[in-house]
């Protein structure tokens, strides 16, 4: 088994940083629209462009960022967006376990830690697909070109509100909830599982918003309580098998 891997690893393409820039393109791209919208969202709520620009420099995180910053600008305890936070990005250690696993073990301690900061869903999935064992300049180009486009989307989304109109804005603040049907609908096509723990997650959502009582707890408790009772649900119903060996 061994003899038939080498050969393919070495017919792979070479894992330079140049490469690692091209294929994080795509990726900056489409963090661009939604770091936009990020940044419009921070202004509006009239806090200065810069720190929208300061966050997004400083968390890379989508989903765990406009949950943070929506329950910090919204007066939340502290403890209520760490453990929102926690729970949204909690996937990310996953992530970081399965690369550890194909990262040439060359790369030092101090770069993994650093490299680390930049794993984000998409770039899991590129990373993942590459044939070769990940080095650090390949690493560091395919975070490089989605990070500065997740600044610079920030950065003109904050720039550009105060030019907007008001229709053009409410338009564009709803492209979050575009890309969260994006990242759920295909999957959920295709998995039932999936399909049911998107619609379960849903229903207890809105038992949170409508029913007297429980519309009384904070947004942050209300995703925490829904995200691990769904993820619970689907971990006790639709458990993984282990291949058998």
């Amino acid at each position: 088994m061994q003899e038939q891997i080498e050969p393919q690893k070495q017919d792979a393409p070479k894992l330079t940083f140049v490469k690692g820039l091209r294929d994080g393109l795509p990726i900056c791209l489409g963090y661009l629209s939604v770091s936009f919208t990020f940044g419009m969202m921070v202004v509006q709520k009239g806090y200065p462009g810069w720190m929208a620009v300061l966050i997004s420099m400083t968390n890379l995180t989508s989903a765990g960022q406009f949950a943070g910053t929506e329950l910090l600008m919204n007066g939340a305890m502290y403890l209520e967006i760490a453990v929102t936070t926690f729970v949204i990005n909690i996937r990310y250690m996953l992530m970081s376990l399965s690369l550890s696993q194909k990262v040439e073990s060359a790369m030092t301690l101090l770069q993994r830690m650093v490299l680390s900061f930049g794993i984000t869903d998409e770039v899991f999935a590129v990373a993942m697909q590459q044939e070769r064992d990940i080095n650090s300049r390949y690493f560091a180009g395919l975070i490089l070109t989605p990070y500065v486009g997740w600044a610079a989307g920030t950065l003109l989304g904050a720039t550009a509100t105060g030019f907007l109109p008001l229709s053009v804005r409410t338009a564009l603040g709803i492209a979050i909830y575009g890309m969260f049907l994006a990242i759920i609908i295909p999957p959920a096509r295709k998995s039932r599982p999936i399909l049911l723990v998107v619609l379960l997650a849903a229903a207890m959502s809105c038992c949170f918003y409508w029913i007297p009582g429980l519309n009384q707890l904070s947004t942050g408790w209300v995703i925490i309580i829904c995200a691990v009772a769904a993820a619970g649900f689907a971990a006790w119903k639709f458990p993984i098998k282990e291949e058998s060996s």
